[in-house]
């Protein structure tokens, strides 16, 4: 079936539906991973986006139940160059297509990806839409420009969990953490289930007090979509643990806690989306090669200051990719250690926030 994708300044795409039918529309930007497609499919970041692989063939190992790091489908549509329709690996349990349809999420392919990846570097992620039953370039593009961006727009709650759930335990627990759901990836639990920690998973609007009465060893912040300053009540609720327990930040709450220590955020160009970006540890000098996928980020003037040490840096634009408090037990990543793409450049993170636990369990902190 045709489709058209039209950006709100007029660029107009032309493709064919390889999943679902109908018209949507949200931000839309690039993903330069080769492989995890699955994962980028299902990772609550991509809440109100509209996602295109820069790799020019998807589909070729299928879908599996085991690597899905959410509960469904997030993303609004999804753009390919070529679709296969046909998958080879001994661990595929249905196609993309058949996954994309189960779900009602349009899939469409035979996009100049390139030159849609190209467009979208040089002027910037902009609000799209595609259509299998309007094809009049101007209508859609005055419906682009009428739908809702990213910018001050609260998508946590569209991803969050309804109430709190514990996360199956791997070994026996040494520490007990509590997981600020913002849109939180699977495999971020499971890493800290691998290394003995009993998680509990708490709604994104959970309050300090009710945290408290969980009597964790430490508190972690996860990634999520969008923008964010209008999650001001996790901001509120972090800065009330801020004293009291070891906390690490992932992604966005990575750029909540930017927040909460009183910095500001604002919205990259086109973001930092893929398997492929090297970000530079400043504490031991080493570079690692990180996943990300992000919008926003932390203003790394805004959060120099004689409490926060800037730790790690982005080499391809020089943004903020972490930060440690000096004297207390946090420390945050604009990145996914619990991804794989070094392959396990940035796991030691999680084992950092474990020795923090350790610490502040010894000196009594809580």
């Amino acid at each position: 079936m045709k489709a058209l994708l039209v950006l709100e300044d007029g660029t107009v795409f032309h493709g064919n539906t390889f999943a679902g039918e109908g018209e949507v529309s949200g931000e839309v930007v690039f993903n330069t991973s080769m492989t995890g497609y699955q994962e980028v499919l299902t990772d609550p970041s991509y809440k109100g986006q509209i996602v295109t692989m820069t790799y020019p063939l998807i589909g070729n190992y299928g879908i599996n139940s085991e690597d899905i790091e959410s509960a469904r489908i997030q993303v609004e549509g999804f753009v390919v160059r070529e679709y296969e329709p046909l998958p080879s690996n001994w661990r595929s349990e249905q196609t993309l297509a058949d996954y994309l349809n189960q779900q009602g999420i349009v899939g469409i392919e035979g996009v100049d990806t390139r030159a849609l990846t190209r467009h979208i570097r040089l002027a910037g992620a902009m609000k799209g839409v595609i259509s299998t039953n309007d094809f009049d370039p101007g209508s859609l593009v005055e419906k682009a420009r009428a739908s809702r961006g990213l910018v001050g727009r609260d998508l946590v709650k569209d991803v969050t969990c309804h109430k709190p759930y514990g996360w199956p335990q791997e070994k026996r627990a040494r520490f007990k953490v509590v997981a600020l759901d913002c849109g939180m990836k699977f495999n971020i639990a499971r890493s800290l289930a691998q290394r003995g920690c009993n998680v509990t998973v708490v709604p994104a609007h959970t309050s300090a007090e009710e945290i408290r009465a969980m009597n964790p060893d430490g508190i972690v912040l996860s990634n999520g979509p969008g923008d964010p300053e209008p999650i001001t009540y996790a901001v509120d609720t972090i800065k009330r643990l801020i004293p009291d327990y070891p906390i690490f930040g992932i992604c966005l709450g990575h750029q909540l806690l930017g927040l909460a220590f009183g910095g500001k955020t604002y919205k990259l160009k086109f973001g930092h989306r893929g398997a492929n970006h090297p970000v530079k540890n400043l504490l031991t000098g080493k570079v690692e090669i990180t996943a990300q996928n992000h919008g926003f980020c932390v203003d790394i003037d805004s959060i120099k200051n004689s409490e926060i040490e800037i730790t790690h840096i982005n080499l391809n634009d020089q943004t903020l990719e972490g930060m440690r408090h000096r004297t207390l037990p946090i420390l945050s990543v604009q990145y996914h250690p619990e991804a794989s793409p070094g392959p396990h450049d940035a796991g030691y993170l999680f084992d950092e926030f474990i020795e923090l636990m350790k610490t502040g369990r010894q000196d009594g902190r809580k």
